[in-house]
């Protein structure tokens, strides 16, 4: 739905039939396919998925649905981390990400393993671009296997789905 605000304010016709296409697993009806590269193929849709902003608003609008929207928070966070340029930005930004999200009594804590947790809390004081690289993949992994099937299934993707085919 702010997806599709976006939309109207890009003025882009096309916008829906773009997600669609994106969005739209293929059906496979013969050959059944193997755990792996079904988990690939939610991997690489997912990727089509977050490159569009408005992808991104109706993924987060879903995981927010579901409490677990600090998912894609901190996926986000971390792609912006990465692009940081100042050694002072980046102390100042790997610590709010840590304190966010990473830290044992963050106000978003995501679902990591602890060693992942432990070494992040290890090296934060002095913090590198890839510092989150180990913690943002597991959770990109846990969006593109567990919750972007269940959002293919949503009311929020059939809804956009259905304003597509209406146009």
């Amino acid at each position: 739905l702010q997806a599709l605000e976006l939309c109207k304010l890009n003025k882009s016709q096309t916008c829906f039939v773009r997600f669609q296409n994106f969005w739209h697993r293929p059906t496979f009806t013969q050959n059944p396919v193997k755990k792996s590269e079904s988990s690939d193929s939610e991997t690489r849709a997912c990727e089509r998925l977050f490159s569009f902003p408005a992808g991104q608003i109706a993924f987060r609008q879903f995981l927010k649905s579901e409490y677990s929207e600090e998912n894609i928070l901190f996926w986000l966070a971390c792609e912006e981390y990465k692009k940081i340029k100042t050694v002072p930005e980046m102390i100042s930004s790997a610590n709010r990400i840590y304190s966010e999200f990473v830290h044992s009594e963050a106000p978003r804590q995501i679902n990591i393993d602890c060693s992942t947790r432990e070494n992040i809390t290890k090296n934060i004081s002095q913090p590198t671009l890839t510092s989150f690289d180990t913690a943002q993949k597991l959770i990109y992994s846990l969006m593109a296997r567990d919750s972007y099937p269940r959002f293919l299934k949503s009311d929020i993707y059939q809804g956009l789905l259905r304003r597509n085919t209406s146009r």
